[in-house]
């Protein structure tokens, strides 16, 4: 599906939503809402690497690290598990 919208977005806000990036606007429009679907679990990985043609994960991560994209996917809880399995892994003689 694609999808196109005309619009007005005054140069102060342009400047803004660039932040001193060099991807054209569109691109960085596009960019920012998959970020936004993803955070709120509405795309998954593999929907960011389709939305935004990346080639593979390691580039989907590299992309991640530069927005500074943090995986939503653990809830409190996995991670208290996960430090309780690791602690007992790290006891054992």
């Amino acid at each position: 599906m694609e999808i196109t919208f005309n619009t007005f977005i005054p140069d102060d806000v342009a400047t803004d939503l660039q932040n001193g990036s060099t991807t054209p606007l569109p691109r960085r429009l596009l960019e920012l809402a998959v970020i936004r679907a993803y955070e709120a679990g509405l795309l998954t990985e593999w929907g960011v690497i389709d939305m935004l043609g990346l080639a593979d994960r390691e580039e989907l991560y590299d992309f991640f690290k530069v927005n500074d994209v943090r995986d939503t996917s653990f809830t409190l809880e996995e991670l208290e598990k996960g430090q309780a399995k690791l602690a007992a892994l790290l006891d054992k003689p």
